[in-house]
Protein backbone atom coordinates (compact mmCIF):
# COMPACT_ATOMS: atom_id res chain seq x y z
CA UNK A 1 0.00 0.00 0.00
CA UNK A 2 1.44 3.34 -1.01
CA UNK A 3 1.95 6.20 1.41
CA UNK A 4 -0.73 8.26 -0.33
CA UNK A 5 -3.24 5.41 -0.01
CA UNK A 6 -2.44 4.99 3.71
CA UNK A 7 -2.92 8.71 4.28
CA UNK A 8 -6.31 8.64 2.53
CA UNK A 9 -7.40 5.59 4.54
CA UNK A 10 -6.27 7.24 7.78
CA UNK A 11 -8.17 10.42 6.90
CA UNK A 12 -11.30 8.41 6.11
CA UNK A 13 -11.09 6.58 9.44
CA UNK A 14 -10.58 9.89 11.29
CA UNK A 15 -13.58 11.42 9.52
CA UNK A 16 -15.75 8.36 10.30
CA UNK A 17 -14.64 8.41 13.94
CA UNK A 18 -15.46 12.12 14.19
CA UNK A 19 -18.87 11.54 12.65
CA UNK A 20 -19.76 8.71 15.03
CA UNK A 21 -18.05 9.83 18.25
CA UNK A 22 -17.76 13.62 18.17
CA UNK A 23 -20.89 14.97 19.86
CA UNK A 24 -20.92 18.26 17.95
CA UNK A 25 -20.74 16.50 14.57
CA UNK A 26 -23.52 14.13 15.63
CA UNK A 27 -25.75 17.02 16.70
CA UNK A 28 -25.16 18.82 13.40
CA UNK A 29 -25.98 15.72 11.34
CA UNK A 30 -29.05 14.90 13.46
CA UNK A 31 -30.26 18.49 13.12
CA UNK A 32 -29.92 18.35 9.32
CA UNK A 33 -31.54 14.91 9.03
CA UNK A 34 -34.45 15.76 11.35
CA UNK A 35 -35.26 19.09 9.71
CA UNK A 36 -34.94 17.65 6.19
CA UNK A 37 -37.18 14.64 6.87
CA UNK A 38 -39.76 16.88 8.54
CA UNK A 39 -39.72 19.40 5.68
CA UNK A 40 -39.96 16.60 3.10
CA UNK A 41 -42.96 15.04 4.88
CA UNK A 42 -44.67 18.42 5.34
CA UNK A 43 -44.17 19.36 1.69
CA UNK A 44 -45.32 15.94 0.41
CA UNK A 45 -48.52 15.64 2.49
CA UNK A 46 -49.23 19.37 2.94
CA UNK A 47 -51.88 19.21 5.68
CA UNK A 48 -53.01 22.47 7.35
CA UNK A 49 -50.15 23.95 9.43
CA UNK A 50 -47.75 21.36 8.01
CA UNK A 51 -45.07 24.06 7.71
CA UNK A 52 -44.87 24.09 11.53
CA UNK A 53 -43.48 20.52 11.60
CA UNK A 54 -39.88 21.39 10.55
CA UNK A 55 -40.10 24.58 12.64
CA UNK A 56 -40.89 22.64 15.83
CA UNK A 57 -38.34 19.93 15.03
CA UNK A 58 -35.62 22.56 14.43
CA UNK A 59 -36.48 24.16 17.78
CA UNK A 60 -36.24 20.88 19.70
CA UNK A 61 -33.15 19.49 17.95
CA UNK A 62 -31.25 22.74 18.53
CA UNK A 63 -31.32 22.14 22.30
CA UNK A 64 -28.22 20.41 23.77
CA UNK A 65 -30.25 17.63 25.36
CA UNK A 66 -30.18 13.83 25.25
CA UNK A 67 -32.82 11.81 23.45
CA UNK A 68 -36.19 12.52 25.10
CA UNK A 69 -37.41 9.59 27.14
CA UNK A 70 -40.83 8.10 26.50
CA UNK A 71 -42.11 9.88 29.62
CA UNK A 72 -40.69 13.24 28.44
CA UNK A 73 -42.17 12.85 24.98
CA UNK A 74 -45.59 11.90 26.31
CA UNK A 75 -45.43 14.78 28.78
CA UNK A 76 -44.70 17.24 25.95
CA UNK A 77 -47.65 15.81 24.00
CA UNK A 78 -49.87 16.21 27.07
CA UNK A 79 -48.62 19.78 27.54
CA UNK A 80 -49.55 20.59 23.93
CA UNK A 81 -53.04 19.16 24.48
CA UNK A 82 -53.44 21.05 27.77
CA UNK A 83 -52.25 24.34 26.27
CA UNK A 84 -54.65 24.25 23.34
CA UNK A 85 -57.45 23.00 25.57
CA UNK A 86 -57.05 26.14 27.68
CA UNK A 87 -56.79 28.20 24.49
CA UNK A 88 -60.10 26.79 23.26
CA UNK A 89 -61.79 27.68 26.56
CA UNK A 90 -60.75 31.28 25.98
CA UNK A 91 -61.75 31.22 22.31
CA UNK A 92 -65.13 29.51 22.63
CA UNK A 93 -66.42 30.71 26.00
CA UNK A 94 -64.55 33.63 27.58
CA UNK A 95 -64.41 35.78 24.42
CA UNK A 96 -68.17 36.34 24.83
CA UNK A 97 -67.54 38.20 28.12
CA UNK A 98 -64.84 40.82 27.45
CA UNK A 99 -64.21 41.88 31.05
CA UNK A 100 -63.97 38.31 32.32
CA UNK A 101 -61.78 37.45 29.33
CA UNK A 102 -59.26 40.19 30.13
CA UNK A 103 -59.14 39.25 33.82
CA UNK A 104 -58.67 35.53 33.10
CA UNK A 105 -56.16 36.29 30.35
CA UNK A 106 -54.01 38.27 32.78
CA UNK A 107 -54.24 35.51 35.38
CA UNK A 108 -53.29 32.72 32.96
CA UNK A 109 -50.39 34.69 31.46
CA UNK A 110 -49.09 35.45 34.97
CA UNK A 111 -49.26 31.78 35.91
CA UNK A 112 -47.43 30.73 32.72
CA UNK A 113 -44.61 33.25 33.30
CA UNK A 114 -44.45 32.38 37.00
CA UNK A 115 -44.26 28.66 36.20
CA UNK A 116 -41.40 29.22 33.72
CA UNK A 117 -39.43 31.47 36.11
CA UNK A 118 -39.49 28.68 38.70
CA UNK A 119 -37.80 26.32 36.24
CA UNK A 120 -40.92 24.97 34.54
CA UNK A 121 -41.19 23.55 31.04
CA UNK A 122 -40.32 26.00 28.26
CA UNK A 123 -42.41 23.88 25.87
CA UNK A 124 -45.57 24.21 28.00
CA UNK A 125 -45.04 27.95 28.46
CA UNK A 126 -44.52 28.64 24.75
CA UNK A 127 -47.44 26.40 23.74
CA UNK A 128 -49.65 28.04 26.35
CA UNK A 129 -48.83 31.58 25.22
CA UNK A 130 -49.34 30.66 21.56
CA UNK A 131 -52.59 28.80 22.19
CA UNK A 132 -54.28 31.49 24.26
CA UNK A 133 -53.25 34.38 22.02
CA UNK A 134 -53.63 32.69 18.64
CA UNK A 135 -56.95 30.91 19.24
CA UNK A 136 -58.52 33.91 20.96
CA UNK A 137 -57.63 36.19 18.04
CA UNK A 138 -58.87 33.68 15.48
CA UNK A 139 -62.17 33.21 17.29
CA UNK A 140 -62.92 36.90 16.74
CA UNK A 141 -63.31 36.06 13.03
CA UNK A 142 -64.82 32.57 13.33
CA UNK A 143 -65.07 30.12 16.24
CA UNK A 144 -64.77 27.13 13.92
CA UNK A 145 -61.41 28.41 12.68
CA UNK A 146 -60.01 28.34 16.22
CA UNK A 147 -61.11 24.71 16.65
CA UNK A 148 -59.65 23.73 13.26
CA UNK A 149 -56.31 25.41 14.00
CA UNK A 150 -56.05 23.90 17.49
CA UNK A 151 -56.63 20.34 16.24
CA UNK A 152 -54.03 20.72 13.49
CA UNK A 153 -51.54 22.35 15.87
CA UNK A 154 -51.92 19.49 18.37
CA UNK A 155 -51.49 16.88 15.62
CA UNK A 156 -48.44 18.68 14.22
CA UNK A 157 -46.89 19.05 17.69
CA UNK A 158 -47.32 15.34 18.39
CA UNK A 159 -45.86 14.42 15.02
CA UNK A 160 -42.90 16.73 15.70
CA UNK A 161 -42.17 14.76 18.86
CA UNK A 162 -42.14 11.57 16.78
CA UNK A 163 -39.76 13.14 14.25
CA UNK A 164 -37.41 14.16 17.06
CA UNK A 165 -37.35 10.56 18.31
CA UNK A 166 -36.66 9.40 14.74
CA UNK A 167 -33.77 11.84 14.46
CA UNK A 168 -32.17 10.47 17.62
CA UNK A 169 -32.69 6.88 16.46
CA UNK A 170 -31.08 7.55 13.07
CA UNK A 171 -28.21 9.62 14.51
CA UNK A 172 -27.74 8.53 18.15
CA UNK A 173 -25.43 10.18 20.66
CA UNK A 174 -22.30 8.36 21.93
CA UNK A 175 -23.00 6.45 25.12
CA UNK A 176 -20.55 8.57 27.13
CA UNK A 177 -21.77 11.93 25.76
CA UNK A 178 -21.94 14.62 28.47
CA UNK A 179 -25.06 16.76 28.83
CA UNK A 180 -25.78 19.85 30.93
CA UNK A 181 -27.82 19.13 34.01
CA UNK A 182 -31.31 20.59 33.93
CA UNK A 183 -32.02 23.01 36.80
CA UNK A 184 -35.37 21.38 37.55
CA UNK A 185 -38.64 22.83 38.77
CA UNK A 186 -38.59 24.69 42.10
CA UNK A 187 -41.82 24.00 44.01
CA UNK A 188 -43.22 26.43 46.56
CA UNK A 189 -43.53 30.20 46.47
CA UNK A 190 -40.72 32.22 44.86
CA UNK A 191 -40.73 35.99 45.35
CA UNK A 192 -38.35 36.82 42.46
CA UNK A 193 -40.28 34.53 40.09
CA UNK A 194 -43.60 36.14 41.10
CA UNK A 195 -42.17 39.64 40.58
CA UNK A 196 -40.78 38.74 37.17
CA UNK A 197 -44.11 37.16 36.15
CA UNK A 198 -45.99 40.26 37.30
CA UNK A 199 -43.74 42.51 35.21
CA UNK A 200 -44.16 40.31 32.11
CA UNK A 201 -47.95 40.27 32.54
CA UNK A 202 -48.04 44.05 33.05
CA UNK A 203 -46.31 44.46 29.68
CA UNK A 204 -48.49 42.00 27.73
CA UNK A 205 -51.93 42.74 29.21
CA UNK A 206 -52.42 46.33 27.90
CA UNK A 207 -51.27 45.33 24.42
CA UNK A 208 -53.54 42.29 24.35
CA UNK A 209 -56.50 44.34 25.60
CA UNK A 210 -55.94 46.84 22.78
CA UNK A 211 -55.66 44.11 20.13
CA UNK A 212 -58.79 42.27 21.25
CA UNK A 213 -60.81 45.47 21.65
CA UNK A 214 -59.91 46.85 18.21
CA UNK A 215 -59.87 43.41 16.49
CA UNK A 216 -56.33 43.81 15.13
CA UNK A 217 -56.13 40.21 13.92
CA UNK A 218 -53.97 41.13 10.95
CA UNK A 219 -51.20 42.24 13.31
CA UNK A 220 -51.45 39.41 15.84
CA UNK A 221 -47.76 38.56 15.31
CA UNK A 222 -46.80 41.78 17.11
CA UNK A 223 -48.67 40.58 20.19
CA UNK A 224 -47.26 37.05 19.95
CA UNK A 225 -43.69 38.32 19.51
CA UNK A 226 -44.11 40.71 22.45
CA UNK A 227 -45.48 37.91 24.68
CA UNK A 228 -42.51 35.66 23.83
CA UNK A 229 -39.82 38.37 24.01
CA UNK A 230 -40.98 39.41 27.49
CA UNK A 231 -40.47 35.97 29.07
CA UNK A 232 -37.50 37.61 30.83
CA UNK A 233 -38.80 41.04 31.91
CA UNK A 234 -35.45 42.79 32.44
CA UNK A 235 -34.99 45.68 30.02
CA UNK A 236 -31.73 44.30 28.64
CA UNK A 237 -33.13 40.77 28.29
CA UNK A 238 -36.34 41.85 26.56
CA UNK A 239 -34.48 44.21 24.24
CA UNK A 240 -31.85 41.58 23.49
CA UNK A 241 -34.46 38.93 22.69
CA UNK A 242 -36.15 41.29 20.25
CA UNK A 243 -32.89 42.35 18.61
CA UNK A 244 -31.77 38.73 18.30
CA UNK A 245 -35.05 37.88 16.58
CA UNK A 246 -34.69 40.85 14.23
CA UNK A 247 -31.13 39.90 13.29
CA UNK A 248 -32.16 36.26 12.83
CA UNK A 249 -35.03 37.31 10.58
CA UNK A 250 -32.73 39.44 8.43
CA UNK A 251 -30.20 36.61 8.22
CA UNK A 252 -32.88 34.01 7.48
CA UNK A 253 -34.43 36.35 4.91
CA UNK A 254 -31.20 36.54 2.91
CA UNK A 255 -30.89 32.75 2.78
CA UNK A 256 -34.63 32.35 2.15
CA UNK A 257 -34.37 34.64 -0.89
CA UNK A 258 -31.60 32.44 -2.37
CA UNK A 259 -33.46 29.24 -1.39
CA UNK A 260 -36.71 30.48 -2.92
CA UNK A 261 -35.23 31.38 -6.29
CA UNK A 262 -33.31 28.11 -6.49
CA UNK A 263 -36.61 26.28 -6.01
CA UNK A 264 -38.20 28.46 -8.68
CA UNK A 265 -35.32 27.58 -11.04
CA UNK A 266 -35.57 23.84 -10.32
CA UNK A 267 -39.16 23.07 -9.20
CA UNK A 268 -38.56 19.40 -8.39
CA UNK A 269 -39.32 17.61 -5.13
CA UNK A 270 -35.97 15.77 -5.00
CA UNK A 271 -34.14 19.08 -5.50
CA UNK A 272 -36.15 20.67 -2.68
CA UNK A 273 -35.19 17.83 -0.31
CA UNK A 274 -31.50 17.93 -1.31
CA UNK A 275 -31.39 21.72 -0.97
CA UNK A 276 -33.10 21.55 2.41
CA UNK A 277 -30.54 19.04 3.66
CA UNK A 278 -27.58 21.17 2.54
CA UNK A 279 -29.18 24.29 3.97
CA UNK A 280 -30.01 22.76 7.34
CA UNK A 281 -26.54 21.18 7.46
CA UNK A 282 -24.96 24.61 6.98
CA UNK A 283 -27.21 26.14 9.63
CA UNK A 284 -26.57 23.22 11.99
CA UNK A 285 -22.80 23.72 11.73
CA UNK A 286 -23.31 27.31 12.85
CA UNK A 287 -25.95 26.54 15.49
CA UNK A 288 -23.58 24.14 17.31
CA UNK A 289 -20.44 26.21 16.81
CA UNK A 290 -18.64 28.33 19.40
CA UNK A 291 -18.98 31.49 17.33
CA UNK A 292 -20.72 34.53 18.88
CA UNK A 293 -23.20 34.47 15.99
CA UNK A 294 -24.33 30.90 16.76
CA UNK A 295 -27.36 32.18 18.72
CA UNK A 296 -28.86 33.66 15.54
CA UNK A 297 -28.80 30.66 13.24
CA UNK A 298 -31.54 28.41 14.59
CA UNK A 299 -34.04 31.28 14.59
CA UNK A 300 -32.74 32.24 11.15
CA UNK A 301 -33.52 28.75 9.82
CA UNK A 302 -37.00 28.95 11.35
CA UNK A 303 -37.49 32.31 9.63
CA UNK A 304 -36.32 30.74 6.36
CA UNK A 305 -38.80 27.88 6.70
CA UNK A 306 -41.71 30.23 7.40
CA UNK A 307 -40.80 32.73 4.67
CA UNK A 308 -40.26 30.07 2.01
CA UNK A 309 -43.48 28.26 2.92
CA UNK A 310 -45.46 31.49 2.82
CA UNK A 311 -44.06 32.36 -0.61
CA UNK A 312 -44.76 29.06 -2.37
CA UNK A 313 -48.51 29.48 -2.74
CA UNK A 314 -50.17 30.98 -5.76
CA UNK A 315 -50.05 34.77 -5.67
CA UNK A 316 -47.78 34.80 -2.61
CA UNK A 317 -45.09 37.47 -2.48
CA UNK A 318 -41.75 36.80 -0.82
CA UNK A 319 -40.64 40.43 -0.49
CA UNK A 320 -43.91 41.62 1.02
CA UNK A 321 -43.96 38.87 3.66
CA UNK A 322 -40.31 39.43 4.56
CA UNK A 323 -40.71 43.20 4.92
CA UNK A 324 -43.91 42.80 6.94
CA UNK A 325 -42.26 40.31 9.31
CA UNK A 326 -39.35 42.70 9.91
CA UNK A 327 -41.78 45.57 10.57
CA UNK A 328 -43.84 43.49 13.02
CA UNK A 329 -40.78 42.36 14.98
CA UNK A 330 -39.48 45.94 15.09
CA UNK A 331 -42.82 47.19 16.44
CA UNK A 332 -42.80 44.47 19.12
CA UNK A 333 -39.25 45.42 20.17
CA UNK A 334 -40.11 49.13 20.32
CA UNK A 335 -43.17 48.43 22.47
CA UNK A 336 -41.25 46.19 24.88
CA UNK A 337 -38.33 48.60 25.29
CA UNK A 338 -40.66 51.58 25.84
CA UNK A 339 -42.88 49.86 28.42
CA UNK A 340 -39.96 48.28 30.29
CA UNK A 341 -38.22 51.65 30.43
CA UNK A 342 -41.33 53.18 32.03
CA UNK A 343 -41.67 50.25 34.43
CA UNK A 344 -38.00 50.50 35.35
CA UNK A 345 -38.61 54.08 36.47
CA UNK A 346 -41.97 53.60 38.20
CA UNK A 347 -41.57 50.10 39.72
CA UNK A 348 -41.93 50.45 43.53
CA UNK A 349 -38.88 48.37 44.48
CA UNK A 350 -36.65 50.45 42.21
CA UNK A 351 -37.99 53.70 43.69
CA UNK A 352 -37.23 52.46 47.22
CA UNK A 353 -33.70 51.48 46.18
CA UNK A 354 -33.19 54.87 44.55
CA UNK A 355 -34.45 56.68 47.67
CA UNK A 356 -32.10 54.66 49.88
CA UNK A 357 -29.16 55.45 47.59
CA UNK A 358 -30.00 59.19 47.70
CA UNK A 359 -30.13 59.14 51.50
CA UNK A 360 -26.68 57.57 51.69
Amino acid sequence: MSTETRIKASSSRAWLHSLTQDQTSIRVLRYAVGVTLSAALAYAVNWPLSFLLPVLVAFMLSLPLPMPSLATGLRNMLHTLMAFGVGLVFALFLMRFPLMFILMFGLVMHQLYYYLNRGGSLWLTVMGVLAVLLLSMLSVSHEGLAVHVSLNFIWTGWLAMGMVWLGYLLVPDPRSAPFPRAPGFRPGYSGPAATAALKSTAVVLPLASLFFTLDLTSYMLVMIFAALFIIKPELSAGKQAGMNSLISTLLGGVFAWVFYWLIVAVPEYYFYVALMFLTSLFFGINVFSDKPTAKYYNSALIALLILVNGSMGEGAGFSEKFIMRVILITLAVIYIVAVLRVMEILWPARRVEQRSADQK
